[in-house]
């Protein structure tokens, strides 16, 4: 008898026992997903010792929550997190497994995709439901395609489960809904520990205390038009006035004017603020990428058919070295009343 896939999976990653604000964007964007398909979400929970948040899933959005608790899975090892997984698939028949785009869902998720003989589209930006080419309701996955150059939409229409890596910061987390109820069960895997061929020896926390600008409200984001790390720091005071963070275009990463961290862009950070002010970048599709899905966008830019008017809902054509500074003294002004 051909199983029955359905529901729609959410790989709810953690890392100390801290439950990844990702795994919370996928639930939201999972509940869409179920909501067309009419089915469920599952999140699935792996580690040790972390029965415990499993509530904390389903009041951000899941339905049920599908716990897999050994010491095994104390500490994230590639092998015995897809042995767990791959059990798990085989065992519920997921129709859908979403899996954030980070260092671990990008190197459990194809892995995984391999064990059960499956397809993977990575680091997609959209997720949707629509009819297919019979009129039947299907999963399609966008994601950038050749340097970001253009947007791919892609569907498996055979294989199942269907499964995608989503960046980090794309889709929109759910308002917590305290005291949900959902269903919590566990799920047993049967470890085959000869293929253990890798044990964590060391961990070593990294000690930087760069801020995440994916976290930021207000982004002020400079590119090649701003020139030098002095041009930057007219946007840092503008900036500070807003109560914001400086974030840059790619192009002033390679000059090695601002670190990598503030990147975005298609290889840099995925961002969702509730402003985003990009002052003196072109709008090339890379940069867009990151963040096109922020609430509100200003764009300076002395060229007015420069590619970011397009998705502005504000433009300013002009100097940004005379207009932001003057931004920032009549922002300033208008607090102090």
């Amino acid at each position: 008898m051909e199983k029955e896939y359905k529901n729609v999976y959410v790989f709810a990653e953690q890392r100390n026992g801290v439950i990844q604000n990702v795994a919370y964007e996928l639930l939201g964007k999972a509940n869409d997903l179920a909501s067309e398909l009419g089915q469920k979400v599952v999140a699935v929970l792996l580690g040790d010792g972390i029965a415990d948040k499993a509530q904390d899933l389903i009041e951000m959005g899941a339905d049920d929550v599908v716990v897999i608790d050994r010491p095994e899975l104390k500490d994230y090892l590639t092998e015995q997190y897809t042995q767990a997984m791959s059990q798990l698939i085989d065992h519920c028949a997921p129709r859908i497994v979403l899996f954030g785009a980070t260092t671990i869902g990008r190197d459990l998720a194809p892995r995984l995709a391999c064990r059960v003989k499956s397809g993977l589209v990575a680091d997609c930006t959209k997720l949707t439901i629509e009819p297919d080419k019979d009129g039947n309701l299907d999963f399609f996955s966008t994601r950038p395609a050749f340097g970001g150059n253009l947007m791919a939409t892609i569907v498996c229409p055979t294989s199942r489960p269907q499964m995608s890596t989503v960046r980090p910061g794309v889709m929109q987390k759910r308002t917590r809904e305290v005291g949900k109820k959902g269903n919590i069960q566990r799920f047993e895997p049967t470890f085959d520990a000869s293929k253990f061929k890798v044990r964590l020896i060391e961990t070593q926390m990294n000690d930087n205390k760069v801020a995440d600008i994916s976290n930021a409200k207000i982004l002020i984001s400079g590119g090649r038009g701003v020139h030098d790390k002095e041009g930057f720091q007219k946007l840092q005071a503008l900036a500070d006035v807003m109560g914001g963070m400086v974030s840059s275009s790619r192009a002033m990463v390679d000059a090695g004017v601002m670190d990598h961290a503030y990147q975005v862009g298609q290889t840099g950070k995925t961002v969702r603020p509730n402003l985003y002010m990009a002052c003196g970048i072109s709008g090339a599709i890379q940069h867009l990428a990151g963040m096109e899905e922020s609430h509100y966008i200003i764009a300076i830019n002395k060229d007015k058919y420069a590619p970011i008017f397009s998705v502005a809902d504000l433009g300013i054509v002009g100097d940004l070295h005379k207009i932001v500074p003057m931004l920032t003294e009549r922002i300033k002004k208008e607090m102090e009343k």
